[in-house]
């Protein structure tokens, strides 16, 4: 027994002691894979050193990793980011003696292009000898016998000039081999831009040269708020993925798109807001066919106004007037913005009431908006055509005249209360309360049921830990902070934290948001902040500060409501293998 485990104690010893007060080095050498590589390219470099070992068992239950020596590879950070670390150790005898081998493991990637130098690094009492890098700009040849690319990025965009407020589509390709164990890639951003993600990622399989490569593509719209060149940052993939061999390798990749130039709003453009659009269109519903109706009679009227290329914040209310013969009531305008693969369709829907109170003639007026056709680079007017109605008034009715809209108030009662139009109050009362007193058991019933079994869940749920909390203060408080500068960023951060809030539920866009939460308060103050981001250019409201101490208690009370609803399933990754979005 004690034969046995005289041998494996012994190995103990000898690492432990490594860390020991009696140290002494003896060499430090520093041995890159390479001194030549391309920009984009990751950079191995190993660091090797040796050390003395004195057996002493006055610090054998004092060890602790944390306190092994390393080089202070620090030194390298002014021109290459550590992207890996990792040490290896070994035990070996000289001349009788116990010597201690750590090699250091680092990956690379260097910041710039050009001649750079990793210092000499410290290791004990010995220090390396410096070595030069050579960083060559662009990305290798495509020469037989090169070895392939393990990732690349492609970038494209459907313009290269656009207007301020127009429309950009960036398609964003990262191609890479393997089976990707993390990664993440960045998303397009800029100061004087607004950018929105044009639905759910791409996937599918390319080859190139003759080389099988998976393929994640992701769509922006970018919509330009001031003229000028446009340079967006580099975007960016850093990961890992594990070849046909089992070796993992690590990915790292970025690419520029080419600068936008950014016009200006025509000097002969019409229009008091700047609509820059592929098509946008008018529609109106409810109106009589026949052209005629009667004083008091209800009308509901749906105007519509449809647009590809613009988000709905950037659609302009449609006029209010209306004869005085008529009376308006108009509803909260609702506004919706869809996602497609060529960009965004928007909808802005104004339902408004129409009660005509005075018989005659009234011709509701024409409806005109001026718009730029980013196709054919022109000025036109969507146009709904004046309506034209004769309202009759009811007979036995004396005309109460345009300024008593009583009158007709009387007319509809008048004309409700037919004696042919139904049974006498007594018979049909009779019917109508034992119904309705079920009616509101039942419902009470059903009620009662709902909220045992809601409280069933939220019991329930309150025994597993999220794992997402962490991330869901973490966006909220992104959001709040956005929120209160006034941040383009907002709403993106909004659909990002409801669905970190909500996995049981798919966010695409605020609309969703809105449609979920149903929450008025909320939906008035983005769309505040919407109207001053996509606010027509040089307009005095946009030049004021910006509060969004409102908003920003909107969300707080909004978060505080969501805390009491149970968490549903999570949702499936959207990415493949641990692909991430960063910001």
């Amino acid at each position: 027994m004690v034969s046995r485990l005289t041998g494996p104690f012994i190995l103990i010893l000898l690492l432990i002691t490594m860390a020991g007060p009696a140290m002494a080095a003896n060499d430090l050498t520093v041995e890159p894979d390479r001194t030549r590589l391309y920009e984009g390219e990751v950079l191995t470099l190993s660091v090797k050193g040796s050390t003395k070992i004195d057996i002493n068992l006055g610090n054998l239950f004092d060890f602790d990793l944390s306190s092994l020596p390393k080089p202070d590879i620090e030194k390298v950070e002014d021109d290459f980011e550590i992207l890996t670390r990792n040490q290896q150790y070994s035990i070996r005898t000289v001349n009788n003696e116990m010597v201690g081998e750590i090699t250091w493991t680092y990956q690379l990637a260097p910041q710039k292009t050009g001649k750079l130098t990793i210092p000499p690094l410290s290791f004990r009492d010995s220090r390396s000898t410096p070595v030069t890098i050579e960083v060559i700009s662009g990305t290798p040849p495509n020469q037989e016998g090169d070895a392939q690319r393990d990732s690349f990025i492609e970038l494209a965009a459907d313009k290269d000039e656009v207007y301020v407020q127009e429309q950009l589509v960036l398609s964003i390709k990262l191609f890479f081999t393997g089976n990707l164990i993390r990664g993440e890639l960045s998303e397009p951003e800029h100061p004087n831009a607004i950018v929105e993600s044009l639905g759910k990622q791409n996937e599918y399989t390319r080859y190139r040269d003759g080389v099988r490569y998976r393929v994640v593509e992701r769509r922006y719209a970018l919509f330009p708020q001031k003229e000028g060149q446009l340079s967006l940052q580099p975007i960016r993939f850093e990961g890992q993925a594990r070849n046909e061999q089992g070796q993992l390798k690590f990915l790292r990749d970025s690419a520029n798109l080419f600068d936008i130039t950014v016009k200006g709003v025509p000097a002969g453009f019409s229009g008091d807001t700047w609509l820059p659009a592929r098509k946008l269109e008018l529609d109106q519903s409810g109106l009589p066919r026949n052209q005629n109706l009667t004083a008091g009679q209800n009308l509901t009227r749906s105007l519509t106004m449809r647009a590809e290329g613009l988000p709905a914040e950037s659609l302009p209310p449609f006029p209010g007037q209306t004869p005085d013969s008529i009376r308006a009531y108009p509803e909260k305008p609702e506004r919706t913005t869809t996602p497609g693969t060529e960009g965004l369709t928007s909808t802005l829907t104004q339902t408004t009431a129409l009660v005509p109170v005075q018989p005659g003639q009234l011709t509701l007026p024409e409806i005109r908006i001026p718009w730029w056709d980013t196709e054919s680079d022109s000025e036109k007017v969507a146009v709904i055509p004046a309506h034209t109605m004769v309202v009759e008034g009811i007979p036995g009715q004396i005309d109460s005249g345009p300024n008593n809209p009583e009158g007709a108030s009387e007319a509809v009662t008048e004309t409700n209360n037919d004696p042919a139009s139904g049974e006498p109050d007594g018979e049909s009362g009779a019917v109508f309360w034992p119904l309705a007193t079920l009616a509101v058991l039942v419902g009470w019933l059903l009620t009662l049921t709902a909220w045992w079994y809601s409280r069933r869940r939220t019991n329930a749920g309150k025994v597993v830990a999220s794992q997402g909390d962490n991330r869901e203060k973490v966006l909220f408080r992104d959001l709040c902070e956005a929120a209160q500068a006034g941040s383009p960023k907002t709403t993106d951060l909004l659909v990002r934290w409801m669905s970190q809030r909500h996995p049981e539920r798919t966010f695409q866009s605020l609309t969703d948001v809105n449609r979920f939460l149903g929450d008025t308060e909320l939906a008035a103050e983005i769309e505040q902040l919407q109207q001053r981001l996509f606010g027509t250019p040089g307009e005095s409201a946009t030049s004021e500060p910006w509060q969004g101490e409102r908003l920003v208690a909107a969300l707080i009370r909004v978060r505080g409501a969501a805390s009491e609803s149970a968490p549903g399933d999570q949702l499936p990754p959207l990415y493949p293998q641990g692909l991430s979005t960063s910001r």
